[in-house]
């Protein structure tokens, strides 16, 4: 896959809730971004503890643009609400015991995330991270493929049909 130029890292900030019911007592989900910067930590830290909710700020990860998911990436910047997808694993072993794995803004890549079994939130995507994908995805958008005109094909049994995929039988 080529990509643009990896400009941008983003720390996610995952939520953990707690619920009040026989199945669960908490549930997990990113819950916000932030941009780079000389706070961001190493590790993951408590950022917020309302004792309803706890917040961790994770380590910033690579936002990353690839030019074969330009028309994607179009789709949701043109979208009522665009969006910037985390996919995240559980990690029983760690502590807090979830790890944010990738970002994308990619409609296409988080469905296959998603059809993989992987879980994923999307987050609102800021509006200046909106112009710079929305920049990107228009100087590498494929232009539509043109259609082919369907033709009137003569089968061996003397009859015209309208298509080319059958063979009379």
């Amino acid at each position: 896959m080529e990509h643009g130029p990896v400009n941008l890292r983003l720390a996610v900030i995952m939520e953990r809730k707690v619920l009040h019911n026989k199945w669960a007592d908490h549930v997990w989900e990113a819950c916000a971004l932030q941009p780079e910067g000389p706070q961001s930590p190493a590790v993951a830290v408590v950022f917020a503890d309302s004792g309803a909710a706890t917040q961790w700020l994770f380590p910033p990860l690579d936002f990353t643009l690839y030019t074969d998911e330009a028309d994607n990436y179009l789709l949701n910047v043109t979208a009522a609400a665009p969006r910037i997808f985390v996919m995240w694993r559980q990690d029983e072993d760690a502590d807090p015991p979830v790890r944010p794995m990738q970002l994308s803004a990619s409609y296409g890549e988080a469905a296959r995330w998603m059809d993989s079994g992987e879980k994923v939130d999307g987050l609102p995507m800021p509006p200046e991270i909106r112009d710079w994908i929305e920049a990107f995805a228009r100087r590498f958008q494929k232009a539509p493929e043109p259609r082919r005109q369907k033709r009137f094909a003569r089968t061996g049994d003397g009859n015209t049909h309208y298509g080319g995929g059958g063979h009379g039988r």
